[in-house]
């Protein structure tokens, strides 16, 4: 049996070694301190804008009036160079390759909604002198912009447009633009080359009030009750897309510019 002074010799030494070993330990896993917590405001803008615009193009943002000001420069970035256009074309790209597997039936009731602005026509002129989606909505300063009927046509949807009609589809154009811009909304579509539309679809007089995704909804409804099949539905807002008498397939295109419930 060992003797008193050995064993507390032996503990002495084990002790310092715990205590030399415990020092030198560095954890796998560090929770954050105080010190190490990046506040919001000082997160970098492009990281916290890509993120806003995620949140925004999956709805998960929910209705929102304005994009936050520190994202101005994101967005009007994303909108003037070459992203934009390239979402869009991926969009269209995947449209006609959807397209392509329909069957198209011989009564001329296989259909395609396309919404106007954003989807069809892009109003960059417009939202260049506003901010780019910062400045809240002004009424009167967009029916003189749609008056003029100088939007230029979205590069890739008009090649969907064309290519949708060869394959034999109806086309529908619903917007929530009013029935008093019927006239300029159709010279417009038209200078930008869309042409051969079965309707052109507007908010009259009744409508008023009527949230989009209602209206919209009603008026597929109608289409859907006339034999229509709606294979496709394409917009650049989820009141577009949503509701009732939905289309067999919707495609989302971009627009972090303004949200419409």
């Amino acid at each position: 049996m060992a003797s008193q002074p050995l064993t507390f010799l032996f503990l002495l030494l084990v002790t310092a070694s715990v205590l030399e070993s415990s020092a030198s330990f560095e954890p796998d896993i560090r929770l954050p301190t105080t010190a190490t917590i990046v506040p919001r405001s000082d997160i970098d803008d492009d990281l916290y804008c890509a993120s806003w615009q995620l949140a925004v193009e999956t709805n998960n943002a929910g209705s929102w009036a304005a994009i936050p000001s520190r994202c101005v420069p994101f967005v009007r970035d994303y909108m003037t160079r070459q992203r934009y256009a390239s979402d869009c074309e991926v969009v269209a790209n995947y449209s006609l390759a959807y397209a392509s597997t329909v069957q198209i039936a011989s009564d001329g009731k296989n259909a395609w909604v396309f919404d106007v602005d954003e989807t069809l026509l892009t109003n960059l002129p417009y939202y260049r002198d506003h901010g780019f989606g910062s400045e809240i909505f002004n009424e009167s300063c967009w029916d003189e912009w749609v008056a003029e009927a100088k939007a230029p046509a979205i590069p890739s949807s008009l090649k969907l447009y064309n290519g949708l009609k060869q394959m034999g589809f109806k086309i529908f154009v619903l917007t929530g633009r009013s029935e008093h811009q019927r006239n300029d909304t159709r010279k417009n579509l038209e200078l930008a080359g869309y042409t051969g539309w079965e309707g052109l679809i507007l908010r009259g007089a009744s409508d008023g009030g009527t949230p989009a995704t209602i209206f919209k909804s009603e008026r597929r409804s109608v289409l859907v009750n006339e034999g229509y099949r709606i294979h496709g539905n394409s917009g650049d807002q989820w009141s577009d897309l949503l509701g009732f008498a939905v289309a067999k397939r919707s495609f989302k295109l971009p627009n972090p510019m303004y949200y419409i419930a």
